[in-house]
C-alpha cells in the first residue's frame, strides 16, 4: 500500500469517531473543540503531516503549463498560422500559470508547517530525535524542489520558510540569487539526515544529490554563478548515479507498467489502483495524443490509448532525432494503433454502404518512420490510414486515387504518433490514471553529469556520460567521440521526452531561442519569442490583485 493513503485513512478514522460521539449529544458543538492540531499531532502522528507534502506534488507534476509547450521538441496541435500563448509567445500575459505558482507553493506551504510543528511544537523523547530530523530534511528537499519550480519560471519569488499564520498582502520577491541561496541550503541541509534507502516514495539522499546537482548546474549559467558550480553539479551527479549501471534494465523495461519501482528511478509521484479516489487520478497518459477515438475501429471508452488532453504534440524535429537503431523510440511511441471494436467503415467516403470491415486487433492507422514510396504507399491505403513524417502537422493530404482508404474521409486533422511511454492500464478517459509520474531517473542524472562536466572543461567525462545512456539505447560503446551542448540536449530529447521541464533546460542552456526558431513549427511561422521578456513567465495577475502592490511583476508583462 502506497505511504500516501495512510493520512486520508487516519483523518477519516477520525472523523468517524467525531461522528460517534456528536450522535450522543449532537447539540453540544464544542465537542468538536476537544481535538486541535497541537493535541492530535504527537511524535506518533508527526509522520502524517510530511505525507501531506508528498502528497501536494501531485497537483504540481500532473500540471504540465509551462513545461514542454514552446519548445524545439513539443508544439501545438493546431494549425501552423494558429496561435497559443505558452507555444509561440504570441500574448503570454499573466491570466496564463496561476496553476504552477498555486500548486508549488500548496507544497511550499505544507513543507513549512512541518519544519514548524517538528522543530517547535512536537514534544520529542531522545529516542524519537532521528525521527524529527528524518521529517525535516524530507520537509526542506521538498520545498527546495518547489522553490526550483518557481525559481525556474519566474526568477525571484517569494521567500517564505515560516509557517503561515494569519492573512498578509505584504508579500515581497527575493532576488533570483537568494531563492537559488534558499534551494541550495534547503538540499544541504537535509541530504545528511535523508535516508540511503528509504520507503517507497520517500524523498532519498540520492534524489536529493540529483536535484542539488541540477540547481548548481542551472545557477552555473547565470551572472551569479560561484567559479565551482559547474564542478560541484558534476560531483554530485555522480554521488547520485552511484554504483547503479542503467544498462541492467532497458528503457522499455523501466517504462513497463509492471515495473514502476525500480532501481533506475529516484524519486517518483505515486498514483495507485485502489484505495480512496485521489490515489487513483493521473492524467500522464493523456498527453502528446490526438484524438484517437475518432478514427475507426476505436471506442472513447474502451481505447486502450485514452483520450487526449491539452492540446499539444510532438514537433517533427522529435520524430526525425531517432536513429534506425535507437530502442527508445519503440517504447516511447505507438507508429501503429489498432482496433479494439468492430466496425464498417465507409473509407472512401463514397455513399452510405461501407467499404471496409474492421476487426478488433487491426491497424486502423500507420505512421512509417520514413517515407513510403508511392506504391507501397497506394498499397497500405487500401488496408488502413497511413500518414508520411511529413504529414504529421495538421492539414489535409491529398488523397490516393483508387485506394480504399481515402484522407478526406477521416475527420482528424492532425494525425502524428502518440507517445507510448506514460500508457496506463487503468483510467477512465483523460482522468484516473495509476501510473506514478517518474521526476529523477538515473540515465537523467548522467545526462546532468554530462552537461556539468562539459561546463567544467572535461569534455572525456561528458562523453563517457552520454555515452553510457546512448550504449543501453543502441547496444553500440562509446558512440559518440566528441560531445557539445547540443548533443545533449538532443539526447535528452530522446531519453527524457515528457518528463524534464524542457522549456527549463533549453533556458538554462542559452538555447531556447534558437531552437523554437529552427524546430516549433507555429513560432517558425509567426513566434513572438522577445528573449528581454519570455526567459521569464508572467507572475499570475490574481496574486497581484491579493497583494497590497508590494508583489511586483516581471518585465514586458
Amino acid at each position: 500500500m502506497k505511504f500516501t493513503r495512510k493520512i486520508k485513512y487516519l483523518v477519516s478514522s477520525l472523523l468517524c469517531l467525531l461522528t460517534v460521539a456528536a450522535c450522543n449529544d449532537y447539540i453540544e458543538e464544542d465537542i468538536f473543540s476537544d481535538i486541535t492540531s497541537e493535541n492530535f499531532i504527537d511524535q506518533e502522528t508527526a509522520d502524517q503531516l510530511v505525507v501531506g507534502v508528498y502528497s501536494a506534488l501531485r497537483a504540481a507534476y500532473r500540471d504540465y503549463t509551462f513545461k514542454f509547450s514552446g519548445t524545439d521538441i513539443f508544439a501545438s496541435q493546431g494549425e501552423i498560422f494558429s496561435f497559443s500563448p505558452e507555444n509561440d509567445y504570441f500574448n503570454l500575459n499573466a491570466s496564463i500559470g496561476v496553476s504552477v505558482w498555486a500548486n508549488n507553493y500548496s507544497i511550499i506551504g505544507k513543507a513549512n508547517t512541518v519544519i514548524n510543528r517538528y522543530e517547535n511544537q512536537i514534544a520529542w523523547s531522545e529516542s524519537n530525535l532521528p525521527q524529527r530530523d528524518y521529517g525535516i530534511a524530507q520537509a526542506k528537499a521538498l520545498r527546495a524542489l518547489a522553490y526550483f519550480n518557481l525559481v525556474q519560471q519566474y526568477g525571484g519569488v517569494v521567500l517564505e520558510t515560516e509557517e503561515a499564520q494569519s492573512i498578509r498582502v505584504d508579500y515581497e520577491r527575493s532576488s533570483e540569487e537568494a531563492t537559488y541561496a534558499l534551494i541550495i541550503s534547503d538540499l544541504e541541509d537535509a541530504i545528511p539526515d535523508l535516508l540511503e534507502n528509504p520507503d517507497i516514495g520517500r524523498f532519498s539522499q540520492r534524489a536529493a544529490q540529483h536535484l542539488l546537482a541540477e540547481v548548481y548546474l542551472t545557477r552555473a549559467y547565470t551572472s551569479f554563478a560561484d567559479s565551482n558550480d559547474f564542478q560541484t553539479a558534476a560531483s554530485l551527479a555522480e554521488s547520485a548515479i552511484g554504483s547503479y549501471d542503467i544498462r541492467s534494465q532497458s528503457f522499455a523495461e523501466v517504462f513497463d507498467i509492471n515495473n514502476q519501482v525500480n532501481d533506475e528511478v529516484l524519486f517518483a509521484v505515486q498514483w495507485g489502483s485502489s484505495g480512496l479516489a485521489e490515489d487513483k487520478n493521473n492524467n500522464k497518459h493523456s498527453i502528446f495524443m490526438n484524438q484517437v477515438f475518432q478514427y475507426p475501429g476505436i471506442e472513447r471508452t474502451t481505447t486502450l490509448y485514452g483520450v487526449s488532453s491539452g492540446g499539444g504534440m510532438p514537433t517533427p524535429f522529435f520524430y526525425s532525432l531517432f536513429a534506425e537503431d535507437d530502442m527508445r523510440e519503440e517504447a516511447t511511441i505507438h507508429r501503429v494503433l489498432f482496433a479494439d471494436s468492430e466496425e464498417l467503415y465507409d473509407a472512401d467516403g463514397d455513399g452510405p454502404l461501407p467499404s471496409d470491415f474492421i476487426a478488433v486487433g487491426d491497424t486502423v492507422v500507420y505512421y512509417p518512420k520514413t517515407a513510403l514510396d508511392a506504391t507501397e504507399l497506394a498499397d497500405q491505403l487500401n488496408r488502413h490510414y497511413v500518414y508520411q513524417p511529413d504529414q504529421y502537422l495538421f492539414g489535409l493530404p491529398d488523397n490516393i486515387p483508387g485506394a480504399t482508404y481515402q484522407y478526406s474521409s477521416n475527420i482528424l486533422r492532425t494525425n502524428f504518433p502518440i507517445f507510448k511511454k506514460f500508457d496506463d492500464i487503468d483510467f477512465n478517459e483523460t482522468e484516473e490514471g495509476a501510473r506514478d509520474t517518474f521526476v529523477f531517473r538515473v540515465a537523467g542524472t548522467h545526462l546532468l553529469a554530462a552537461e556539468a562536466h562539459l561546463g567544467a572543461g572535461n569534455a572525456a567525462q561528458a562523453l563517457f556520460h552520454i555515452n553510457r545512456v546512448r550504449e543501453r539505447a543502441t547496444g553500440v560503446p562509446n558512440q559518440l567521440i566528441i560531445v557539445d551542448i547540443d548533443e545533449i540536449l538532443d539526447e535528452r530529447a530522446r531519453e527524457l521526452a515528457g518528463e524534464a521541464n524542457r522549456w527549463a533546460v533549453l533556458k538554462r542552456t542559452g538555447k531556447l531561442e534558437e531552437r523554437i526558431n529552427l524546430y516549433n513549427p507555429q513560432v517558425v511561422d509567426h513566434g513572438a519569442f522577445d528573449p528581454l521578456i519570455h526567459l521569464l513567465r508572467p507572475i499570475p495577475e490574481s496574486e497581484l490583485q491579493l497583494s497590497d502592490g508590494s508583489l511586483q511583476q516581471n518585465p514586458g508583462y
